[in-house]
């Protein structure tokens, strides 16, 4: 015998237009949290860019107490509670602040010797690559969270790379190691935009946005080493 079909009642409804509504909601939050972390990470590019401007003619000392500045307030920030809060996003703007001061002197030297052109070179690689692997991350559908340990660890071989190159001179070593950063870097670009796409609340929009600066950042100098000859 056919099963009977039911016709839908007023509370069928109600929690179909619910459902519907949820999801729209979830899409609109979403949005609400990209456009959110982009204004972060546009912000904090500007920081930047300033600290690069005012500390062009920094000593060594004041470079490397930047550095030393900017890394502390990385790690402090992950013990913040309210980390997307007001003190959050002062860590955020005043690391990117740093940032741009300990790289200041270089970039004078890079454009004393390639001109500013190379500056402009660089920082459009850097779009181009954070846009490709950016999309790519945010769109994909395979988890990409079982690859961080390995990442991880391939991070910490490239900065004892780094370090070994500065006692030792490897013939074409500075090209390798920024080939060697764009290629991790450009899993930890997808990494963050994933975690984007998967976030549903407000709370970590200052951290995403740091993870998506210092891919940002990195990149940046990469390029500017390729393009500019730094192991030269």
């Amino acid at each position: 015998m056919a099963e009977e079909t039911r016709e839908p009642t007023w509370y069928d409804q109600a929690a179909a237009a619910r459902e519907a509504h949820a999801g729209e909601l979830e899409q609109v939050t979403q949005k609400a949290l990209l456009s959110r972390v982009m204004f972060l990470v546009a912000v904090t590019c500007g920081f930047t860019a300033a600290g690069a401007f005012i500390a062009q003619d920094f000593s060594g000392g004041a470079m490397i107490a930047c550095w030393i500045g900017a890394f502390a307030l990385i790690l402090a920030s992950a013990f913040i509670k309210k980390q997307s809060g007001p003190l959050g996003m002062t860590f955020l703007f005043v690391i990117g602040l740093l940032l741009g001061m300990a790289i200041g002197p270089t970039l004078q030297v890079y454009v004393s010797v390639n001109g500013a052109q190379v500056l402009w070179q660089a920082a459009g690689a850097t779009a181009l690559f954070i846009a490709a692997f950016g999309a790519w991350g945010y769109a994909t559908r395979r988890d990409l969270a079982p690859y961080v340990r390995f990442f991880f660890w391939a991070l910490i071989g490239l900065i004892v790379f780094g370090i070994v190159m500065i006692f030792i001179q490897i013939p074409s070593g500075y090209l390798i190691w920024s080939i060697l950063g764009l290629a991790i870097f450009a899993f930890w670009t997808a990494f963050d935009f994933q975690r984007l796409r998967r976030s549903t609340t407000g709370n970590v929009a200052v951290p995403i946005a740091l993870g998506i600066f210092l891919d940002i950042f990195n990149v940046f100098l990469f390029f500017l080493q390729i393009l500019g000859g730094g192991g030269r």
